[in-house]
């Protein structure tokens, strides 16, 4: 391929406190500690997080529920004691059982529907992956979305490969000033501490990739995370082998310079696909999560031209294997990038590959002359693509026609698959084992049945009712927790801890409006009529309080300011501490947030939100969602699971469309949302609300969980293409 497309493998030495460490300090008889640590299996299954807080419960909760930091950390006289207690020795047995029975279990969805069909694996590659917190290596819901497919195709017994990028420094901390700024910090992963090891060479060296980018070579080693039977693998740059600058290339997620953009989505797409080569995977399909990854499919179609195929050959087949997974209904959340940089970084594949630059730049260009765009260039080179939930699907066929001149907009070949959850990853516990008493202990398995459904109606109401409120109490608990460790910080103001929610009643009704902060999504539109949100908050026999939380990009500027308002509005007095912005929303409070508010708030502007995985998670555990009929409420509201903000109608004026709906949303929290809530029989039982809650859990547990998400991706795309690998892989025996 020439000088500037090189590709080398080298070793190194490594030291790194690895399984076979962790194991030695461990007494022999629950030695398999270490091993489960390192699979994070145990992150969605019960018994197993519960076997670990057993071991010391302060430790676990102040290692961020780190199960090889509480191993690494907790004293050995601790660990020898636990080796014969009897109690412990149970749930031990029991945990490792069910890790081997999930492991090495061939009996799964897939065995029993496809059976021989799944002879490679999926490669799915992805810019983030939210899979658990002491993993913070994702920004939002795309990560969160990529961690629960991850676990859904363990689950499913899929076979399963991730590609992605090992981020040292995450995505960042947030801190709020008390001028109500948003602040960023960023803090290094303590590698030896988490659930991650490096990949090795058959000697045991480290593993290391050099891979030329434009006129300068970076070198890659990878991480491998075990997610069940998935596995992740994770590039890294932060290598003494480079310069301080390509160190940096994969030290944080989503930087604001296109410049390092382009070199991270060049390292993903291209260095991603020859790390499964050197390992020997060879995938039968692989998919692209989002136009970040859309590079993956330009090495394919080096390896088919280097193969001898024609340009022509070459596109078919790299269209053929692939699936490609657009997220993003707005023009300008899609990365493009100038043909000069473009050409920096990609001459030599036109070259080697004896391809004009106007052919290679037309992959990535929607219309001629337009900047090279990663959406379009994965739409042009795949033929599976999908939106994410049916209007989703709508608005991308519209907004991607040009791709298709000479297609009707109705026939664009966009499909859709709504978005799912990962059930176990977001039902709370104390909900799981209601399912339990209440259907059995394989209610999992009859989750999709109609019979579910009316189970679920049969719950009693007192049982339900007092799981959520142990919910909102150990929400309201663990937020005047974080509140009590800032009063310990140096002059910090009563201001401040009102807005961080110190002044929270779990008796209250409480409203959660929890997700990134950018405009379109409207956080500040609780706040239109600030009067009339006043009356409502301080009505003295019916009260409201509101909880926000979320991240603004750090470049973000319009979204810094929305917060500053938010927090403005927790400091008004006159809201009399009924309104509170909680600090750094990620993963662990999401799952306080998703169980431990009343009503789930979302009121982005319409055909603006893809999907909206979060509503999902507290519809699952009886939260009802209040919210714009966009995304996935548009398909999963039936009139009896919650409320809708206005109808489906999109005025033109934006402020026209903010006051229309400020409005619809203060007469629903008056009229039905509140009045409901508050009625109560003489046991203070709200039976007419919780008949909403059920309506909830039945309407979403299966419908919008990433079991049928998965099932669809295996019926509609996966298997016809595997099914067409291996009938090309018999032809050419």
């Amino acid at each position: 391929m020439g000088a500037n497309c090189s590709i080398d493998v080298t070793l190194k030495d490594f030291r790194l406190m690895d399984l076979q460490q962790l194991t030695s300090r461990i007494p022999r008889r629950i030695s398999r500690l270490a091993e489960l640590s390192n699979n994070l299996w145990w992150s969605w299954n019960l018994p197993a997080r519960e076997l670990f807080e057993s071991i010391d419960a302060r430790l676990w909760r102040t290692s961020g529920h780190n199960p090889v930091r509480l191993l690494a950390e907790v004293e050995i006289k601790r660990l020898d004691s636990l080796a014969v207690d009897q109690e412990f020795l149970v749930k031990y047995d029991r945990a490792i059982g069910e890790f081997d029975s999930i492991i090495k279990d061939g009996n799964t969805w897939v065995s029993r529907n496809f059976q021989g069909v799944f002879k490679k694996p999926i490669a799915y590659f992805s810019m983030e992956f939210a899979v658990h917190n002491s993993l913070p290596m994702y920004a939002g819901g795309l990560g969160v979305l990529a961690g629960d497919i991850c676990k859904e195709a363990s689950d499913l017994g899929l076979p399963f490969v991730g590609v992605g990028f090992m981020y040292p420094e995450g995505y960042f901390h947030q801190r709020i000033s008390d001028e109500g700024w948003q602040i960023e910090h960023y803090r290094q992963l303590d590698f030896d501490l988490a659930p991650v090891s490096k990949v090795t060479m058959p000697d045991g060296s480290q593993f290391i990739m050099s891979l030329s980018l434009g006129d300068k070579t970076v070198f890659i080693t990878a991480w491998e995370v075990k997610v069940g039977r998935s596995i992740l693998y994770l590039l890294d740059t932060n290598l003494p082998e480079n310069a301080p600058g390509d160190r940096e290339l994969s030290a944080r997620l989503y930087s604001a310079g296109k410049d390092i953009r382009l070199q991270q989505e060049y390292i993903l797409g291209i260095g991603g696909v020859r790390l499964l080569r050197l390992l020997g995977i060879d995938p039968a399909a692989w998919h692209c999560n989002e136009g970040h990854t859309s590079f993956l499919l330009v090495e394919l179609l080096r390896e088919h031209l280097l193969a001898g195929e024609t340009f022509e050959k070459a596109v078919d087949k790299v269209r053929a294997a692939t699936i490609f997974t657009t997220h993003t209904p707005v023009p300008a959340g899609h990365d493009t990038f100038d043909e000069s940089m473009i050409e920096r970084y990609f001459c030599c594949f036109w070259e080697s590959l004896a391809l004009d630059r106007e052919r290679f730049m037309s992959l990535g260009q929607a219309s001629p002359g337009e900047p090279f765009n990663m959406t379009a260039l994965g739409m042009n080179l795949s033929k599976n693509i999908n939106a994410v939930s049916k209007i989703h699907g709508e608005v991308s066929r519209r907004m991607w026609q040009r791709l298709y001149p000479q297609t009707p907009e109705s026939a664009v070949p966009i499909n859709h698959v709504t978005n799912g959850i990962h059930v176990p990853t977001w039902l709370t516990p104390g909900m799981s084992k209601l399912f339990e008493k209440s259907f059995g202990a394989e209610w999992y398995q009859r989750r999709h049945d109609i019979s579910f459904r009316k189970a679920v109606e049969a719950i009693p109401d007192e049982a339900l009712w007092q799981v959520h409120q142990d919910r909102k109490q150990r929400l309201a608990h663990y937020i005047r927790e974080q509140a009590r460790q800032e009063w310990g910080g140096i002059d910090v103001s009563s201001r401040r801890l009102v807005a961080l929610g110190a002044m929270l009643d779990p008796e209250v009704l409480t409203v959660g409006f929890v997700r990134r902060f950018v405009e379109y999504k409207r956080p500040t539109l609780l706040f239109k009529d600030i009067e009339r949100l006043k009356t409502i908050v301080r009505n003295w026999q019916r009260p409201v309080q509101f909880i926000f939380a979320g991240k603004s990009h750090p470049a973000d500027y319009m979204a810094k300011e929305l917060i500053h308002r938010v927090y403005g509005q927790a400091t008004d007095r006159e809201f009399e501490g009924r309104i509170c912005f909680i600090e750094d929303y990620d993963l662990h409070l999401a799952r306080y947030l998703v169980s431990g508010v009343d009503v789930w708030l979302n009121n982005p502007r319409r055909l603006l939100e893809a999907s909206g995985t979060s509503g999902m998670k507290a519809s699952i555990n009886g939260v009802p969602n209040a919210s714009i009929l966009d995304g996935w409420w548009h398909e999963g509201f039936n009139g009896r699971n919650g409320w809708a903000i206005g109808g489906t109608f999109k005025p033109e004026d934006p402020n026209a469309e903010d006051i229309q709906d400020a409005s619809e949303l203060y007469g629903l929290l008056e009229e039905q949302i509140i009045p409901m809530f508050y009625e109560r029989d003489t046991a203070d039982i709200p039976r007419r609300w919780l008949k909403i809650c059920k309506e909830a859990i039945a309407s979403t547990l299966f419908s919008f969980s990433a079991s049928r998400m998965m099932m669809e991706y295996a019926e509609m795309m996966y298997v016809p293409i595997a099914q067409s690998a291996a009938t090309v892989a018999i032809q050419s025996e």
